[in-house]
Protein backbone atom coordinates (compact mmCIF):
# COMPACT_ATOMS: atom_id res chain seq x y z
CA UNK A 1 0.00 0.00 0.00
CA UNK A 2 1.23 3.40 -1.03
CA UNK A 3 0.70 6.05 1.71
CA UNK A 4 2.39 9.12 -0.44
CA UNK A 5 1.61 9.31 -4.33
CA UNK A 6 1.77 11.83 -6.75
CA UNK A 7 0.01 11.73 -9.95
CA UNK A 8 0.39 14.24 -12.89
CA UNK A 9 -3.05 14.90 -14.77
CA UNK A 10 -1.53 16.65 -18.60
CA UNK A 11 -3.57 17.63 -22.05
CA UNK A 12 -4.30 20.80 -23.54
CA UNK A 13 -6.53 23.72 -22.41
CA UNK A 14 -10.09 23.09 -22.61
CA UNK A 15 -9.84 19.51 -21.78
CA UNK A 16 -10.97 19.93 -18.03
CA UNK A 17 -7.35 19.21 -16.47
CA UNK A 18 -8.29 20.44 -13.77
CA UNK A 19 -11.29 19.84 -12.83
CA UNK A 20 -10.39 16.20 -13.29
CA UNK A 21 -7.36 16.68 -10.94
CA UNK A 22 -9.51 18.02 -8.08
CA UNK A 23 -12.10 14.59 -8.39
CA UNK A 24 -9.00 12.92 -7.82
CA UNK A 25 -7.95 14.92 -4.71
CA UNK A 26 -11.54 13.95 -3.52
CA UNK A 27 -11.95 10.27 -4.59
CA UNK A 28 -8.28 9.76 -2.52
CA UNK A 29 -10.07 11.70 0.23
CA UNK A 30 -12.90 9.38 0.79
CA UNK A 31 -10.31 7.35 1.67
CA UNK A 32 -8.44 9.71 4.57
CA UNK A 33 -5.52 10.62 2.32
CA UNK A 34 -4.87 14.38 2.56
CA UNK A 35 -4.22 16.38 -0.44
CA UNK A 36 -2.81 18.96 -2.57
CA UNK A 37 -3.31 20.54 -6.23
CA UNK A 38 -1.29 22.40 -8.09
CA UNK A 39 -2.13 23.56 -11.71
CA UNK A 40 0.19 24.71 -14.04
CA UNK A 41 -1.28 26.04 -17.36
CA UNK A 42 -0.59 29.05 -19.79
CA UNK A 43 -2.49 32.19 -20.65
CA UNK A 44 -4.79 30.29 -23.23
CA UNK A 45 -8.27 29.44 -23.43
CA UNK A 46 -7.86 26.46 -25.83
CA UNK A 47 -4.67 24.53 -26.91
CA UNK A 48 -1.15 24.91 -25.25
CA UNK A 49 -0.28 22.64 -22.27
CA UNK A 50 -1.71 22.39 -19.06
CA UNK A 51 -1.00 19.61 -16.37
CA UNK A 52 -1.93 19.56 -12.55
CA UNK A 53 -0.37 17.72 -9.69
CA UNK A 54 -2.05 15.73 -7.10
CA UNK A 55 0.15 14.54 -4.18
CA UNK A 56 -2.05 12.59 -1.56
CA UNK A 57 -0.40 11.20 1.83
CA UNK A 58 -1.24 9.26 4.96
CA UNK A 59 -0.04 13.02 6.53
CA UNK A 60 -1.04 16.88 5.69
CA UNK A 61 0.88 17.87 2.50
CA UNK A 62 1.23 21.58 1.05
CA UNK A 63 3.60 20.86 -1.81
CA UNK A 64 4.54 19.11 -4.47
CA UNK A 65 7.66 16.54 -5.49
CA UNK A 66 9.91 16.39 -8.83
CA UNK A 67 8.71 12.67 -9.53
CA UNK A 68 5.71 11.45 -9.99
CA UNK A 69 3.92 7.86 -10.02
CA UNK A 70 1.04 7.94 -12.48
CA UNK A 71 1.22 10.47 -15.19
CA UNK A 72 -2.49 10.82 -16.73
CA UNK A 73 -1.65 11.73 -20.30
CA UNK A 74 -4.72 12.84 -22.43
CA UNK A 75 -2.36 14.21 -25.14
CA UNK A 76 1.11 13.40 -26.52
CA UNK A 77 2.91 16.20 -25.22
CA UNK A 78 2.40 15.14 -21.55
CA UNK A 79 3.73 12.07 -22.23
CA UNK A 80 6.47 14.01 -24.16
CA UNK A 81 7.46 16.21 -21.34
CA UNK A 82 6.99 14.35 -18.32
CA UNK A 83 7.66 10.97 -18.83
CA UNK A 84 11.55 11.42 -17.60
CA UNK A 85 9.62 12.79 -14.19
CA UNK A 86 7.90 9.12 -13.71
CA UNK A 87 9.50 7.72 -10.44
CA UNK A 88 10.70 3.85 -10.45
CA UNK A 89 8.02 1.84 -10.62
CA UNK A 90 5.71 4.51 -11.80
CA UNK A 91 3.10 3.99 -15.09
CA UNK A 92 1.74 6.08 -17.80
CA UNK A 93 -2.20 6.36 -18.03
CA UNK A 94 -2.53 7.46 -21.80
CA UNK A 95 -5.46 7.58 -24.24
CA UNK A 96 -4.85 4.78 -26.80
CA UNK A 97 -7.81 5.87 -29.23
CA UNK A 98 -6.22 5.51 -32.62
CA UNK A 99 -3.55 8.28 -33.61
CA UNK A 100 -3.09 9.45 -30.06
CA UNK A 101 -0.77 8.05 -28.28
CA UNK A 102 1.93 5.84 -28.42
CA UNK A 103 3.47 4.93 -25.08
CA UNK A 104 4.65 1.76 -22.64
CA UNK A 105 1.87 1.62 -19.98
CA UNK A 106 -1.84 1.10 -19.41
CA UNK A 107 -3.88 2.05 -22.30
CA UNK A 108 -7.53 2.96 -22.18
CA UNK A 109 -9.45 4.88 -25.37
CA UNK A 110 -10.56 7.90 -23.88
CA UNK A 111 -12.12 9.12 -27.31
CA UNK A 112 -13.42 6.33 -28.83
CA UNK A 113 -14.91 6.08 -25.47
CA UNK A 114 -16.61 8.96 -25.31
CA UNK A 115 -17.64 9.14 -29.00
CA UNK A 116 -19.69 5.72 -28.30
CA UNK A 117 -21.27 7.11 -25.29
CA UNK A 118 -22.03 10.29 -27.90
CA UNK A 119 -20.89 12.15 -25.21
CA UNK A 120 -19.08 15.64 -25.18
CA UNK A 121 -15.46 15.62 -25.88
CA UNK A 122 -14.48 17.39 -22.72
CA UNK A 123 -15.78 13.91 -20.96
CA UNK A 124 -12.48 12.35 -21.52
CA UNK A 125 -11.31 13.74 -18.43
CA UNK A 126 -14.20 11.35 -17.01
CA UNK A 127 -12.71 8.20 -18.52
CA UNK A 128 -9.31 9.41 -17.34
CA UNK A 129 -10.93 9.70 -13.65
CA UNK A 130 -12.75 6.23 -14.29
CA UNK A 131 -9.38 4.83 -15.64
CA UNK A 132 -7.26 6.30 -12.52
CA UNK A 133 -9.87 4.74 -9.98
CA UNK A 134 -9.36 1.12 -11.69
CA UNK A 135 -5.59 1.97 -11.19
CA UNK A 136 -5.28 2.88 -7.78
CA UNK A 137 -8.21 -0.19 -6.81
CA UNK A 138 -10.74 2.10 -5.74
CA UNK A 139 -14.15 0.34 -5.32
CA UNK A 140 -16.65 1.58 -7.95
CA UNK A 141 -19.15 2.55 -5.28
CA UNK A 142 -16.73 5.79 -4.30
CA UNK A 143 -16.54 7.42 -7.60
CA UNK A 144 -19.77 6.81 -7.58
CA UNK A 145 -20.10 9.06 -4.37
CA UNK A 146 -17.96 11.55 -5.87
CA UNK A 147 -19.54 12.06 -9.39
CA UNK A 148 -22.86 12.67 -7.69
CA UNK A 149 -22.16 14.64 -5.26
CA UNK A 150 -19.40 17.13 -6.96
CA UNK A 151 -20.52 17.17 -11.27
CA UNK A 152 -23.12 19.75 -11.95
CA UNK A 153 -24.48 18.18 -14.47
CA UNK A 154 -25.06 15.23 -17.11
CA UNK A 155 -23.74 13.21 -14.17
CA UNK A 156 -25.30 9.54 -15.37
CA UNK A 157 -23.65 9.98 -18.80
CA UNK A 158 -20.60 10.69 -17.25
CA UNK A 159 -20.36 8.03 -15.11
CA UNK A 160 -21.06 5.80 -17.92
CA UNK A 161 -18.11 7.00 -19.52
CA UNK A 162 -16.02 6.51 -16.19
CA UNK A 163 -17.80 3.30 -16.01
CA UNK A 164 -16.71 2.03 -19.30
CA UNK A 165 -12.99 3.07 -18.81
CA UNK A 166 -13.09 2.12 -15.58
CA UNK A 167 -13.58 -1.97 -16.64
CA UNK A 168 -10.73 -1.04 -19.46
CA UNK A 169 -8.30 -0.32 -17.22
CA UNK A 170 -5.90 -2.56 -15.21
CA UNK A 171 -5.95 -2.67 -11.39
CA UNK A 172 -3.38 -3.22 -9.12
CA UNK A 173 -0.57 -0.49 -10.28
CA UNK A 174 -1.01 1.94 -7.54
CA UNK A 175 -3.06 0.16 -4.28
CA UNK A 176 -4.59 2.15 -1.94
CA UNK A 177 -6.54 1.56 0.86
CA UNK A 178 -8.72 3.05 3.34
CA UNK A 179 -6.09 5.18 6.27
CA UNK A 180 -8.94 4.99 8.32
CA UNK A 181 -8.66 8.76 8.55
CA UNK A 182 -11.32 11.54 9.28
CA UNK A 183 -12.46 12.20 5.38
CA UNK A 184 -11.99 16.13 4.32
CA UNK A 185 -13.18 18.40 2.02
CA UNK A 186 -10.77 19.38 -0.88
CA UNK A 187 -11.27 23.51 -1.53
CA UNK A 188 -9.00 26.07 -2.75
CA UNK A 189 -7.13 28.90 -1.62
CA UNK A 190 -9.73 31.34 -3.15
CA UNK A 191 -12.41 29.64 -1.86
CA UNK A 192 -11.25 29.66 1.42
CA UNK A 193 -10.50 33.18 1.59
CA UNK A 194 -13.77 33.57 0.21
CA UNK A 195 -15.76 32.15 3.45
CA UNK A 196 -13.70 33.55 5.55
CA UNK A 197 -14.88 36.62 4.77
CA UNK A 198 -18.81 35.60 4.47
CA UNK A 199 -18.43 34.04 7.92
CA UNK A 200 -16.82 37.17 8.98
CA UNK A 201 -19.92 39.04 7.91
CA UNK A 202 -19.53 40.13 4.09
CA UNK A 203 -22.29 41.22 2.69
CA UNK A 204 -21.13 42.70 -0.71
CA UNK A 205 -18.02 41.49 -2.86
CA UNK A 206 -16.52 43.52 -5.95
CA UNK A 207 -13.86 42.24 -8.38
CA UNK A 208 -12.69 42.51 -11.90
CA UNK A 209 -11.45 39.44 -13.17
CA UNK A 210 -7.74 39.21 -12.60
CA UNK A 211 -5.56 36.07 -12.21
CA UNK A 212 -4.95 34.52 -9.78
CA UNK A 213 -8.50 36.06 -7.70
CA UNK A 214 -10.72 35.99 -10.37
CA UNK A 215 -11.85 31.91 -8.52
CA UNK A 216 -13.19 34.19 -5.40
CA UNK A 217 -15.47 36.15 -7.49
CA UNK A 218 -17.19 32.64 -9.70
CA UNK A 219 -16.89 31.28 -6.32
CA UNK A 220 -19.10 33.76 -4.16
CA UNK A 221 -20.88 34.63 -7.64
CA UNK A 222 -21.92 30.93 -7.39
CA UNK A 223 -23.09 30.73 -4.19
CA UNK A 224 -24.22 34.16 -3.57
CA UNK A 225 -28.11 33.10 -2.74
CA UNK A 226 -26.48 30.12 -0.02
CA UNK A 227 -24.54 33.50 1.56
CA UNK A 228 -27.13 35.80 1.15
CA UNK A 229 -24.50 38.49 -0.49
CA UNK A 230 -24.14 40.57 -3.60
CA UNK A 231 -21.66 39.96 -5.88
CA UNK A 232 -21.18 43.02 -8.09
CA UNK A 233 -18.20 42.64 -11.51
CA UNK A 234 -17.54 46.65 -12.38
CA UNK A 235 -15.71 47.67 -15.83
CA UNK A 236 -12.39 48.12 -14.55
CA UNK A 237 -10.38 47.99 -11.09
CA UNK A 238 -11.01 51.89 -10.35
CA UNK A 239 -14.47 51.22 -10.07
CA UNK A 240 -14.34 48.35 -7.96
CA UNK A 241 -12.24 50.28 -5.64
CA UNK A 242 -14.72 53.37 -5.24
CA UNK A 243 -17.95 51.05 -5.58
CA UNK A 244 -17.10 49.40 -2.47
CA UNK A 245 -15.89 52.25 -0.91
CA UNK A 246 -19.62 53.68 -1.24
CA UNK A 247 -21.03 50.38 -0.04
CA UNK A 248 -19.32 50.50 3.37
CA UNK A 249 -19.86 53.89 3.77
CA UNK A 250 -23.12 52.86 3.86
CA UNK A 251 -22.74 50.49 5.96
CA UNK A 252 -22.54 47.10 4.09
CA UNK A 253 -19.01 45.28 4.56
CA UNK A 254 -17.11 45.16 1.51
CA UNK A 255 -14.51 42.87 0.26
CA UNK A 256 -12.53 43.38 -3.02
CA UNK A 257 -10.17 41.29 -4.93
CA UNK A 258 -7.57 41.48 -7.66
CA UNK A 259 -3.82 40.82 -8.24
CA UNK A 260 -0.94 43.40 -8.95
CA UNK A 261 -1.59 44.90 -11.73
CA UNK A 262 -5.14 45.59 -10.48
CA UNK A 263 -4.17 46.93 -6.79
CA UNK A 264 -2.05 49.40 -8.69
CA UNK A 265 -5.51 50.89 -10.27
CA UNK A 266 -6.76 50.30 -6.58
CA UNK A 267 -4.28 52.43 -4.92
CA UNK A 268 -5.78 55.95 -4.86
CA UNK A 269 -8.58 54.14 -3.61
CA UNK A 270 -6.63 52.86 -0.95
CA UNK A 271 -5.17 56.20 0.35
CA UNK A 272 -9.24 57.46 -0.01
CA UNK A 273 -10.20 54.90 2.60
CA UNK A 274 -7.53 55.95 4.86
CA UNK A 275 -8.37 59.75 4.93
CA UNK A 276 -11.95 59.24 4.61
CA UNK A 277 -11.89 56.20 7.40
CA UNK A 278 -14.03 53.89 5.61
CA UNK A 279 -13.42 50.27 5.79
CA UNK A 280 -12.32 48.21 3.55
CA UNK A 281 -10.34 44.69 2.80
CA UNK A 282 -8.69 43.78 -0.65
CA UNK A 283 -7.25 40.52 -1.97
CA UNK A 284 -4.48 40.53 -3.64
CA UNK A 285 -3.34 37.91 -5.50
CA UNK A 286 0.66 37.74 -6.57
CA UNK A 287 1.23 36.56 -9.99
CA UNK A 288 4.78 36.93 -11.50
CA UNK A 289 5.22 40.14 -12.63
CA UNK A 290 6.45 43.00 -13.47
CA UNK A 291 3.42 44.50 -15.77
CA UNK A 292 1.40 41.52 -17.27
CA UNK A 293 4.51 39.38 -16.37
CA UNK A 294 3.78 35.11 -16.42
CA UNK A 295 -0.10 36.22 -15.53
CA UNK A 296 -0.97 32.45 -14.83
CA UNK A 297 1.86 31.65 -12.60
CA UNK A 298 3.29 32.87 -9.10
CA UNK A 299 5.62 34.96 -7.19
CA UNK A 300 6.04 36.28 -4.12
CA UNK A 301 7.22 40.02 -5.40
CA UNK A 302 4.64 42.54 -3.96
CA UNK A 303 4.87 42.18 -0.46
CA UNK A 304 6.88 46.05 -0.11
CA UNK A 305 4.67 47.15 -3.28
CA UNK A 306 1.53 46.49 -0.58
CA UNK A 307 3.19 47.40 2.65
CA UNK A 308 3.86 51.00 1.18
CA UNK A 309 0.78 51.83 -1.76
CA UNK A 310 -0.76 54.76 -1.71
CA UNK A 311 0.19 58.36 -1.01
CA UNK A 312 0.77 59.85 2.51
CA UNK A 313 1.20 58.15 5.55
CA UNK A 314 -1.59 56.13 7.56
CA UNK A 315 -2.16 52.43 9.63
CA UNK A 316 -3.06 49.64 7.60
CA UNK A 317 -3.27 45.72 8.31
CA UNK A 318 -1.69 43.02 6.62
CA UNK A 319 -2.13 39.17 6.64
CA UNK A 320 -0.12 36.90 3.95
CA UNK A 321 -1.71 33.04 5.25
CA UNK A 322 -0.18 29.92 4.08
CA UNK A 323 -2.51 28.10 3.07
CA UNK A 324 -6.62 27.23 2.57
CA UNK A 325 -7.21 26.96 6.30
CA UNK A 326 -5.11 30.17 7.15
CA UNK A 327 -6.68 32.05 4.37
CA UNK A 328 -10.14 31.34 5.64
CA UNK A 329 -9.20 32.61 8.97
CA UNK A 330 -6.76 34.97 8.30
CA UNK A 331 -9.74 36.37 5.85
CA UNK A 332 -12.19 36.57 8.83
CA UNK A 333 -9.68 38.50 10.66
CA UNK A 334 -8.73 40.99 8.14
CA UNK A 335 -12.53 42.02 7.95
CA UNK A 336 -12.46 42.14 11.17
CA UNK A 337 -10.04 44.66 11.78
CA UNK A 338 -11.34 46.97 9.16
CA UNK A 339 -14.12 47.45 10.66
CA UNK A 340 -13.05 47.65 14.25
CA UNK A 341 -10.05 49.94 13.55
CA UNK A 342 -11.62 51.74 10.19
CA UNK A 343 -8.18 50.75 8.13
CA UNK A 344 -7.56 49.29 5.49
CA UNK A 345 -7.24 45.46 5.40
CA UNK A 346 -4.84 43.72 3.16
CA UNK A 347 -5.04 39.96 2.47
CA UNK A 348 -1.53 39.07 0.41
CA UNK A 349 -1.84 35.54 -1.40
CA UNK A 350 0.13 34.45 -4.24
CA UNK A 351 -1.25 31.87 -7.09
CA UNK A 352 -0.06 28.80 -5.64
CA UNK A 353 -2.16 29.50 -2.52
CA UNK A 354 -5.00 31.15 -4.41
CA UNK A 355 -5.61 28.20 -7.24
CA UNK A 356 -3.92 25.24 -5.08
CA UNK A 357 -6.38 23.34 -3.54
CA UNK A 358 -5.90 21.25 -0.28
CA UNK A 359 -7.43 19.11 2.37
CA UNK A 360 -9.45 21.55 4.31
CA UNK A 361 -9.37 21.16 7.87
CA UNK A 362 -12.60 22.94 9.30
CA UNK A 363 -11.82 21.74 12.82
CA UNK A 364 -8.22 23.84 13.06
CA UNK A 365 -10.26 27.24 12.77
CA UNK A 366 -13.36 29.46 14.04
CA UNK A 367 -14.41 32.57 12.25
CA UNK A 368 -16.56 34.90 13.96
CA UNK A 369 -18.30 38.22 13.19
CA UNK A 370 -16.74 41.00 15.25
CA UNK A 371 -18.99 44.27 15.93
CA UNK A 372 -17.86 47.01 14.42
CA UNK A 373 -17.90 50.81 16.91
CA UNK A 374 -20.91 52.49 16.55
CA UNK A 375 -22.38 56.10 17.80
CA UNK A 376 -24.34 55.93 20.28
CA UNK A 377 -26.89 58.63 19.62
CA UNK A 378 -25.94 61.09 22.47
CA UNK A 379 -25.35 64.54 21.21
CA UNK A 380 -23.97 65.69 17.81
CA UNK A 381 -22.48 63.20 15.38
CA UNK A 382 -18.87 63.72 14.71
CA UNK A 383 -18.09 61.41 12.34
CA UNK A 384 -13.86 61.86 13.44
CA UNK A 385 -14.81 62.41 16.81
CA UNK A 386 -11.09 61.63 18.30
CA UNK A 387 -10.74 58.92 20.96
CA UNK A 388 -7.76 57.44 22.53
CA UNK A 389 -7.07 55.13 19.85
CA UNK A 390 -8.05 57.25 16.92
CA UNK A 391 -11.05 55.23 16.06
CA UNK A 392 -14.26 57.33 15.75
CA UNK A 393 -17.93 55.56 15.97
CA UNK A 394 -19.80 54.79 13.23
CA UNK A 395 -22.85 55.74 11.97
CA UNK A 396 -24.63 55.04 8.60
CA UNK A 397 -26.43 56.83 6.03
CA UNK A 398 -30.53 56.41 7.03
CA UNK A 399 -29.88 57.95 10.44
CA UNK A 400 -31.74 61.20 10.92
CA UNK A 401 -29.69 62.16 13.80
CA UNK A 402 -27.22 62.22 12.29
CA UNK A 403 -25.47 63.71 9.27
CA UNK A 404 -22.60 61.78 7.98
CA UNK A 405 -19.70 63.27 6.25
CA UNK A 406 -17.13 62.08 4.53
CA UNK A 407 -14.22 63.46 2.37
CA UNK A 408 -10.98 62.78 0.81
CA UNK A 409 -9.79 65.72 2.07
CA UNK A 410 -8.25 66.67 5.03
CA UNK A 411 -11.47 67.49 7.89
CA UNK A 412 -11.99 68.30 11.26
CA UNK A 413 -14.06 66.01 13.28
CA UNK A 414 -17.57 67.01 11.97
CA UNK A 415 -15.47 65.75 8.37
CA UNK A 416 -15.67 69.75 7.40
CA UNK A 417 -12.91 70.43 4.99
CA UNK A 418 -9.38 72.27 6.71
CA UNK A 419 -6.65 73.38 6.05
CA UNK A 420 -5.51 74.97 9.51
CA UNK A 421 -1.91 73.54 10.67
CA UNK A 422 -3.24 72.87 13.92
CA UNK A 423 -6.39 70.78 12.84
CA UNK A 424 -4.33 68.92 10.16
CA UNK A 425 -1.53 67.97 12.19
CA UNK A 426 -4.38 67.26 14.71
CA UNK A 427 -6.23 64.82 12.38
CA UNK A 428 -2.87 63.43 10.96
CA UNK A 429 -1.96 61.88 14.60
CA UNK A 430 -5.81 60.95 15.30
CA UNK A 431 -5.32 58.95 12.05
CA UNK A 432 -2.03 57.48 13.21
CA UNK A 433 -2.93 56.15 16.53
CA UNK A 434 -5.36 53.44 15.17
CA UNK A 435 -1.98 51.78 14.86
CA UNK A 436 -2.77 50.84 18.43
CA UNK A 437 -6.42 50.16 17.96
CA UNK A 438 -4.70 47.08 15.09
CA UNK A 439 -2.20 45.93 18.00
CA UNK A 440 -5.30 45.86 20.62
CA UNK A 441 -7.33 43.61 18.29
CA UNK A 442 -5.06 41.18 17.13
CA UNK A 443 -3.08 40.69 20.84
CA UNK A 444 -4.96 37.45 20.84
CA UNK A 445 -4.33 36.25 17.05
CA UNK A 446 -1.23 34.01 16.27
CA UNK A 447 0.87 36.48 14.16
CA UNK A 448 4.04 33.79 13.68
CA UNK A 449 3.79 30.44 13.71
CA UNK A 450 6.83 28.02 14.56
CA UNK A 451 7.71 24.52 13.07
CA UNK A 452 10.21 21.68 13.02
CA UNK A 453 13.05 21.46 15.98
CA UNK A 454 14.85 23.44 17.91
CA UNK A 455 17.84 24.23 15.84
CA UNK A 456 20.72 26.80 15.25
CA UNK A 457 19.77 27.27 11.74
CA UNK A 458 16.07 29.23 11.41
CA UNK A 459 13.97 29.21 8.35
CA UNK A 460 11.94 32.21 7.83
CA UNK A 461 9.70 31.91 4.96
CA UNK A 462 6.04 33.32 4.25
CA UNK A 463 2.95 32.74 2.43
CA UNK A 464 2.30 29.44 0.33
CA UNK A 465 6.14 28.75 0.62
CA UNK A 466 5.55 27.47 4.30
CA UNK A 467 4.06 23.83 2.72
CA UNK A 468 7.69 22.91 0.92
CA UNK A 469 9.72 24.67 3.90
CA UNK A 470 8.13 22.60 6.48
CA UNK A 471 8.15 19.45 4.90
CA UNK A 472 12.13 19.92 4.44
CA UNK A 473 12.61 21.21 7.66
CA UNK A 474 11.00 18.11 9.10
CA UNK A 475 13.73 15.69 6.81
CA UNK A 476 17.04 18.33 7.76
CA UNK A 477 15.78 18.71 11.79
CA UNK A 478 15.49 22.78 11.26
CA UNK A 479 13.27 25.38 12.88
CA UNK A 480 11.00 26.99 10.39
CA UNK A 481 9.31 30.37 11.28
CA UNK A 482 6.17 31.65 9.02
CA UNK A 483 5.13 35.25 9.66
CA UNK A 484 1.52 35.50 8.99
CA UNK A 485 0.55 39.30 10.27
CA UNK A 486 2.76 41.62 8.08
CA UNK A 487 1.94 44.77 9.40
CA UNK A 488 1.83 45.98 11.80
CA UNK A 489 5.03 43.21 12.13
CA UNK A 490 5.60 41.29 15.13
CA UNK A 491 8.28 40.71 17.43
CA UNK A 492 9.96 37.59 16.69
CA UNK A 493 12.89 38.27 19.72
CA UNK A 494 12.02 35.46 21.60
CA UNK A 495 11.84 33.32 18.23
CA UNK A 496 15.36 33.42 17.41
CA UNK A 497 16.95 34.43 20.66
CA UNK A 498 19.11 31.05 19.91
CA UNK A 499 19.25 31.24 16.54
CA UNK A 500 22.99 31.09 14.75
CA UNK A 501 21.82 31.56 11.36
CA UNK A 502 18.67 32.82 9.67
CA UNK A 503 17.65 31.87 6.14
CA UNK A 504 14.64 33.10 4.43
CA UNK A 505 13.08 31.00 1.63
CA UNK A 506 10.75 32.64 -0.94
CA UNK A 507 10.02 32.94 -4.35
CA UNK A 508 11.19 36.16 -5.34
CA UNK A 509 14.50 37.65 -7.42
CA UNK A 510 15.25 40.36 -4.12
CA UNK A 511 14.27 38.44 -1.11
CA UNK A 512 11.46 40.76 -0.13
CA UNK A 513 11.11 38.97 3.50
CA UNK A 514 14.73 39.24 3.71
CA UNK A 515 14.39 42.79 3.52
CA UNK A 516 11.31 43.33 6.16
CA UNK A 517 13.43 41.37 8.51
CA UNK A 518 16.34 43.53 8.03
CA UNK A 519 14.15 46.69 8.70
CA UNK A 520 12.73 45.52 11.50
CA UNK A 521 16.39 44.73 13.01
CA UNK A 522 16.94 41.18 12.05
CA UNK A 523 20.20 39.96 10.46
CA UNK A 524 19.81 37.50 6.89
CA UNK A 525 22.41 35.16 6.16
CA UNK A 526 21.30 33.31 3.41
CA UNK A 527 18.61 33.98 1.12
CA UNK A 528 17.41 30.67 -0.71
CA UNK A 529 15.20 32.12 -3.62
CA UNK A 530 13.47 30.95 -6.48
CA UNK A 531 11.78 33.01 -9.20
CA UNK A 532 11.26 31.27 -12.33
CA UNK A 533 7.28 31.69 -11.81
CA UNK A 534 7.06 28.39 -10.11
CA UNK A 535 6.59 27.31 -6.80
CA UNK A 536 9.34 25.10 -4.60
CA UNK A 537 8.90 21.55 -4.82
CA UNK A 538 9.71 19.77 -1.30
CA UNK A 539 12.78 18.05 -2.61
CA UNK A 540 14.36 20.76 -4.46
CA UNK A 541 14.41 22.33 -1.26
CA UNK A 542 16.03 19.82 0.41
CA UNK A 543 18.68 19.64 -2.55
CA UNK A 544 19.15 23.20 -2.27
CA UNK A 545 19.59 24.16 1.31
CA UNK A 546 22.09 21.52 1.40
CA UNK A 547 24.18 22.48 -1.00
CA UNK A 548 23.62 26.17 0.13
CA UNK A 549 23.07 26.29 3.96
CA UNK A 550 24.02 23.20 5.69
Amino acid sequence: MMEDISILVGGKAGDGIRIAAIMVARLFSRYGYRGFVYDDYPSLIRGGHNFSLIRVSRQKVQANKIGVDLIVALDKQTVEKHASELNDGGVILFDSSKGEIETEGVGVPFIEIVKEMEGMSIMRNSAALGAIAKVAEIDWKIVEEVFYKFLPKKIDLNLKIARKAYDMAIAGNLKVENLNQEMMPVISGNEAIGLGAVKAGMAVYYAYPMTPSTGILHFLAANRDRFNILVVHPENEIAVMLMALGSAYSGAKTMVGTAGGGFGLMVEGLSLSAQSEIPITIVVGQRAAPSTGVPTYSLQSDLHFVLNAGHGEFPRFLVAPGDAEEAYYYSGVAMNVAWRCQVPSIVLSDKNLSEGSYSFDSSRYTVEEAQPILWDGQGDYLRYKDSENGVSPLAFPGNESATIKVTSYEHDQYGITTEESEKVAFMQQKRMQKTKAVKKEIENIEAVKAYGKDSDTVIFTWGSTKGACVEAADALGLKVLQPIIMEPFPDLSSYIKDAGRIVTVETNATGQLARLLENNGIRVDHKVLKYNARPFFTDELIQRLRKEVL
